[in-house]
């Protein structure tokens, strides 16, 4: 994995190759997951930062446009996991961050239809048979080393955690529920810098237009 100063050392020496809209993307993330790189003490404010390098490496003006984003996160991950040609995502998937992932994937904090529930929204009132099929699903991935579901899956659980970090659902540097930051963080601080690389080295694949470009008057 390269640190966030390597990534921009390469970036400086390759980046001439690339179009506009991925030199924007991968500028903007990197200078994100450099800042969160400094917060190796505060778990909240990193995991924050990184969602946002992450938001800079994927997000695009289709989905905010049409409401389209899962859509898009999808096709991201199956786009870098095919250009992953190292395996660097799914050996970390399945050997470093096997066990925060199933911790994860079995906490009901990330899942948002126990919160939509207990803010009685209608219509959520099984949610806890929706957890289990989740659960399955995903323990049905990991045995099939099915990268991409497992991914997909995560980072919808980490979404919901971002939600609660930005939306002020949680308290600074709270004593409940740390593991998740914490995990989250770690989680998003490996696979950033790997994502990143991919799109470097693949600059002539379709990465898509940032929804907010940079404007000169």
């Amino acid at each position: 994995m390269l640190t966030p100063d390597e990534l921009k050392a390469k970036q400086r020496e390759v980046r001439e190759a690339f179009p506009a809209n991925l030199g924007l993307r991968v500028h903007r993330a990197i200078s994100w997951l450099k800042r969160a790189s400094n917060e190796s003490d505060d778990p909240d404010v990193a995991f924050i930062l990184l969602w946002v390098a992450f938001n800079a490496s994927y997000a695009e003006d289709e989905g905010y446009a049409s409401g389209k984003e899962r859509d898009l996160l999808d096709n991201y991950f199956e786009k870098i996991l095919r250009l992953d040609a190292e395996g660097v995502i799914s050996d970390a998937i399945w050997t470093e961050f096997s066990g925060p992932i199933r911790v994860l994937l079995d906490n009901k904090y990330v899942f948002q239809p126990y919160w939509n529930n207990l803010n009685e929204v209608p219509d959520y009132e099984n949610w806890e048979r929706s957890f289990g099929s989740a659960k399955q699903v995903a323990r049905n991935a990991l045995s099939q080393s099915d990268t991409k579901t497992v991914l997909s899956i995560v980072f919808n659980r980490l979404y919901v955690l971002r939600n609660q970090l930005v939306h002020g659902g949680s308290t600074w540097n709270s004593s409940v529920n740390r593991d998740q930051v914490q995990d989250g963080a770690n989680i998003l601080s490996f696979l950033l810098p790997c994502f990143i690389n991919i799109m470097m080295d693949n600059p002539d694949e379709p990465w898509g237009k940032p929804y907010y470009p940079v404007v000169q008057d």
